[in-house]
């Protein structure tokens, strides 16, 4: 037999570092140094980008100093705003993941950890760039001061909800504030976006599109399809890429994390990409402040990966002490973007901790009340709150004759039926 003597070939299998009840220790973790990445003209090529993906973006020291090229050095205002929608967003989460557990709703999944991947784009995006997200960036919504009664009611899917009952609770869709429909299946929102920013180039107009989606999403087909189109057309769009190390129930490893980082798809594009600590709302801000400008001034699109951690479980479906340890979100080394960027305006003395408690304390009660009002309009435990009309209403412009005899169909049916 030809190779006989050769050894069996085997394949190898990704193992997370910590299963549940390990011992969580990440000092083999190779901390980036912040301020040490170069910061590179934004009309640079991508064959002298090809180092980027490969190094971390770090503003914030470990004292919560800004250090380096990329620090944005934004004004006071810009920097406790940022802050306050982070603390909103977060206060958002808490409660309405508890108006998951008492059945007002039926789903919800929360950001924790990430808060900065969408906040601190947000605030470096103008107000009408065009949003793709998936469904951890409530925190864009939040940025852009879109009223969380909204929100509620989408989640709560009541009579005041925008979408009729139609969408997924966290499934948000706001055309008025440049964000566009959310999708429960994963990546769909990389070509759109693409498609999108090529229509608004191709029209002449200046706004931007920018797309979210997880690290096991690069392996969908959308993913390369859309960096496909954007490298080939020069895309103005920035393609961002949430590393939070784990999916539902398996860990990055299995979407090629071991082999190399998600910003290195980018080389095999030809277009611009940046690896960036995504717990650093200064670092997100100035890499997409960076891919912005670049995209603005038709240097084409950018693939920016968020490296972050999802400190709670997927989703409220979801129980991830079953597969990973309970330590590891209270010990991962790149901290909690909420302190980090509160340390660091302490630092510059613009803040101190009596305001941060008493910040802390008027978003907790603004979102309280904001989910009251919400709850007058109904909660999942009400019951269907929409007319059964709607369900064949708002796909075409004039209904068609086979809708219009399902719904003929429907009422008799109710009348028969004493409904």
């Amino acid at each position: 037999m030809t190779g006989r003597n050769l050894p069996p070939l085997s394949l190898h299998v990704p193992e997370p570092a910590f299963r549940p009840g390990d011992t969580v220790d990440f000092a083999d973790f190779d901390m980036p140094v912040a301020g040490a990445v170069r910061r590179p003209p934004v009309d640079a090529g991508p064959a002298d980008l090809r180092d980027m993906p490969y190094a971390m973006v770090r503003v914030l020291d470990d004292e919560g100093r800004a250090q380096g090229p990329w620090d944005p050095r934004l004004a006071p205002e810009t920097l406790l705003k940022i802050l306050r929608s982070m603390a909103l967003t977060r206060a958002f989460d808490e409660r309405l993941y508890r108006a998951q557990r008492q059945g007002k709703t039926s789903f919800y999944m929360k950001c924790t950890g990430e808060e900065a991947t969408s906040v601190g784009a947000a605030h470096a995006l103008d107000y009408d760039d065009m949003c793709f997200p998936s469904y951890r960036q409530q925190g864009l919504l939040i940025a852009r001061d879109w009223p969380i009664v909204d929100m509620i009611n989408q989640i709560y899917s009541n009579r005041a909800d925008r979408l009729k009952g139609r969408q997924m609770p966290i499934m948000y869709s706001v055309r008025q504030a440049s964000f566009f429909s959310i999708s429960g299946n994963l990546t769909t929102q990389y070509p759109q976006a693409v498609g999108w920013a090529m229509a608004s180039a191709a029209r002449g107009d200046t706004r931007i599109a920018a797309a979210w989606c997880g690290e096991g999403s690069t392996a969908e087909g959308d993913f390369h399809s859309a960096l496909t189109f954007a490298a080939v057309y020069r895309a103005p769009v920035i393609l961002n890429v949430i590393n939070n190390q784990w999916a539902i129930s398996s860990f990055s490893g299995f979407a090629g994390a071991e082999a190399t980082t998600f910003a290195a798809r980018a080389i095999g594009y030809g277009i611009a990409g940046l690896r960036v600590d995504g717990n650093d709302a200064l670092a997100v801000y100035a890499a997409t402040q960076w891919a912005a400008d670049r995209a603005r001034n038709n240097h084409g699109p950018t693939l920016i990966e968020h490296f972050t951690y999802r400190a709670e479980g997927h989703s409220t479906s979801d129980d991830p002490t079953k597969y990973r340890s309970a330590e590891e979100g209270g010990k991962w080394p790149l901290g909690d973007p909420i302190a980090r960027l509160k340390k660091h305006v302490v630092g510059l003395g613009i803040w101190d901790e009596e305001r941060q408690a008493a910040m802390d304390l008027e978003v907790a009660e603004l979102v309280k009340a904001a989910q009251k009002e919400a709850e007058k309009n109904g909660i999942l435990q009400d019951g269907l709150k929409q007319s059964f009309d709607s369900m064949f209403e708002d796909v075409f412009e004039e209904m068609p004759w086979h809708l219009k005899e399902q719904s003929a169909q429907m009422h008799d049916e109710r009348k028969a039926a004493g409904i």
